[in-house]
């Protein structure tokens, strides 16, 4: 079964692009560009694989929304997407199981790592 993804960012090209991709990857793929419309989705019963999450958003940041995404539906996986160079991951997130392999930097040179990625957590 593919993974299905909902992909959080507030740049609509970085959605529609990397939404594009992994369905040619055969993944289902929900783009939003808030973590408010993220919680929605969720709350309205949505239900996903992994989450590849940006940080700087609008309203809610990218941590918190891991986190509120987290307590909604527990088996959530994650993967931090973010254009910020010094953006390291803080141990409530370590505790939540994600690690450096789930950190990807934009702008990605090759968009397979984040299949890749994306395939891996799934597994987990």
């Amino acid at each position: 079964m593919s993974p299905r993804v909902l992909l959080v960012d507030d740049e609509p090209l970085v959605v529609r692009n990397v939404k594009a991709f992994l369905e040619d990857e055969g993944m289902e793929v929900d783009g939003v560009g808030s973590a408010e419309e993220a919680l929605a989705r969720v709350r309205d019963g949505a239900a996903y694989d992994v989450c590849i999450m940006d940080l700087r958003l609008p309203g809610m940041d990218g941590n918190l929304a891991v986190h509120t995404l987290h307590r909604l539906q527990p088996a959530l996986r994650f993967i931090i997407h973010t254009g910020s160079t010094s953006y390291a991951i803080p141990d409530e997130l370590r505790a939540l199981g994600i690690g450096e392999p789930q950190l990807l930097r934009k702008p990605l040179a090759d968009m397979e790592l984040l299949a890749d990625a994306v395939r891996a957590v799934a597994r987990r």
